[in-house]
């Protein structure tokens, strides 16, 4: 298994909505694979390498998986967690008639008067 695959299962595991931290990322993957030789310097790059390759995002400290990548990881995890579905008998929705309320129409308005100020003779001069 890859760093990036690790980091992507780590940031989808994490749930977290601003992603997932370095120190996170270290936890989780000493913690989850054990038995691998961990080398921080490899961590790092394959976050630089996946940033580059946009398919992972760099959020003030945080990592996410970019939206272009999380379909295609999601879509090869759906047929695996397939399962036989039991059609269950669906309950009885009753629905309640709306009650349609006629809308009054406008009252025309009549157009507001204009008010002319009327205008003082201009003054002259003698």
């Amino acid at each position: 298994m890859t760093y990036i695959e690790m980091i992507t299962e780590a940031i989808t595991a994490e749930g977290g909505r601003k992603g997932c931290s370095l120190p996170a990322l270290k936890k989780y993957i000493q913690t989850e694979y054990k038995d691998l030789n961990f080398q921080p310097h490899l961590l790092r790059a394959a976050l630089k390498n996946g940033v580059e390759k946009k398919t992972l995002i760099q959020n003030k400290g945080h990592f996410k998986v970019s939206k272009a990548a999380a379909p295609k990881k999601a879509a090869t995890e759906k047929p695996a967690a397939k399962k036989p579905a039991t059609k269950k008998p669906a309950a009885k929705k009753t629905t309640t008639a709306k009650k349609t309320t006629a809308k009054k129409p406008a009252a025309a308005k009549k157009p507001a008067a204009k008010k002319t100020a009327a205008k003082k003779p201009a003054a002259t001069k003698e």
